[in-house]
């Protein structure tokens, strides 16, 4: 690799984005995913005006849509499984968990994905009672109108890598749908750059007596669930405790909205998800793939899982009045810049390693790339302290790189590979030593 300039800082391209957000046709999926009545993943699925099969046709239908005006650029179908009652304490009845998936295939990478997620389905205080009103406007209408969004606003352009916005079903049956997508994409062999699932992106009035329309949330585990043991012992002698490939996605996000969106507040949370709860990237953190929770940071529980009633003066229930589409569309913005920059980036360095005890320098190492988007390498260190990359420095035509005067006990260290436009994969953490023959 010749020697380059430092690519540019910034992408005019991701603030068209941003302002492509458009609350106006958030509001309008919300309260079109409404109508359904309830989207129960064990509700109707014959009737063409009410229940989870209605939704779910009206989902592809948009993508559809959404397709025909970028001259066929998604490719839309159905990815399911059957779930038998069985299988669940929350399963009602055996029945079809469908997903709805619309590809924008990548020029260069097609089989690398990035994946945006929302739930189609609703439920009522009873998760069993699949046939009263759930109309779950903001859990989870918000996050698969955001997604619907992601996808208008995204076809527009070309990317390096594939993008995958997704509808899932079975959320609050125990992750079914994700489930389901997950093993899909391990089948064929998807190399996921990473998941963004959003669910809950439209309240800012939480029940803690704050109302934000700034502030969210991005949970992460800390390292993968399917980790090998050998990797488990190598982490006792180089750290990497909150290192994982899924953090690394989490910091990624940070660093994108810090530079495009320094307005909104990105909260890193260090929990694959809220205390005792789960979401559907958690099916894909169970296989090694890197996935992180984009959601709302004030929760309001009087409108989550609830029948629509009215007790000592409390109204319950997640009706439309408890979003906010402004809120919704920054969110929306947020995933949006985050999977262009993954799709428009490099692929991940690959056998990054690390060297440097008793010595007063540390040295990365990684396998010498033939990729000619890859311009070079930024290498990151921060205290081990620190949740946030902290320091950089841009190489290229080199595959390893010593920095002189930082001890690498004192330090955290990760490379990431960057495109000629700028564009930057996630951090790869070294957990593997240099080894000189």
């Amino acid at each position: 690799m010749a020697q380059q300039t430092a690519p540019p800082q910034t992408d005019a391209r991701f603030y068209d984005i941003i302002e492509s957000a458009s609350p106006e046709r958030i509001e309008a999926d919300i309260r079109k995913l409404i109508s359904f009545g309830t989207r129960n993943t064990f509700s109707d699925t014959v009737s063409q005006t009410r229940g989870i099969g209605a939704a779910r046709r009206w989902i592809f239908s948009e993508f559809q849509k959404i397709s025909e005006e970028c001259g066929g650029c998604l490719e839309v179908f159905y990815q399911k499984d059957f779930v038998e009652k069985t299988e669940g304490s929350r399963v009602p009845h055996s029945a079809w968990v469908v997903n709805v998936v619309a590809v924008l295939r990548g020029t260069d990478y097609p089989n690398s994905y990035a994946l945006m997620s929302g739930d189609i389905d609703s439920r009522a205080s009873n998760t069993m009672n699949f046939e009263i009103d759930a109309p779950g406007a903001n859990d989870n209408a918000s996050g698969m109108a955001g997604t619907i969004e992601a996808a208008r606003i995204l076809s527009k352009y070309k990317f390096k890598h594939s993008i995958a916005f997704v509808g899932l079903s079975g959320e609050e049956q125990g992750l079914f749908g994700g489930a389901g997508l997950a093993k899909y994409a391990q089948e064929n062999n998807w190399e996921i750059v990473g998941v963004l699932n959003n669910d809950m992106i439209g309240n800012i009035e939480g029940v803690d007596g704050v109302i934000s329309n700034r502030d969210f949330r991005i949970f992460s585990e800390p390292t993968p669930a399917n980790e090998s043991e050998g990797l488990r012992r190598a982490r006792r002698t180089v750290g990497g405790e909150v290192d994982g490939n899924s953090r690394q996605l989490a910091r990624y996000i940070y660093k994108q909205v810090q530079t495009y969106m320094p307005e909104m507040n990105p909260m890193m949370i260090y929990r694959l998800d809220r205390f005792g709860r789960g979401g559907h990237h958690r099916p894909f953190n169970d296989l090694g793939f890197a996935g992180v929770r984009i959601m709302e940071a004030h929760e309001n529980y009087v409108r989550q899982h609830q029948d629509l009633r009215t007790e000592n003066g409390i109204k319950y229930g997640d009706v439309i009045e408890g979003v906010n589409f402004e809120y919704a569309a920054k969110l929306t913005a947020v995933n949006a810049i985050s999977l262009a920059g993954l799709a428009w980036g490099p692929k991940l360095p690959e056998d990054v390693r690390i060297g440097g005890a008793v010595q007063p320098s540390t040295t990365l190492q990684w396998k010498e790339s033939n990729d000619p988007n890859i311009i070079g390498y930024k290498l990151y260190w921060r205290l081990t302290t620190s949740p946030t990359w902290d320091y950089s420095r841009f190489v290229s035509g080199v595959n390893e790189f010593t920095l002189e005067g930082i001890v690498i006990d004192n330090y955290y260290f990760g490379v990431a590979a960057v495109a000629k436009n700028g564009s930057e994969s996630p951090v790869v953490f070294p957990y593997q030593q240099i080894r000189r023959r």
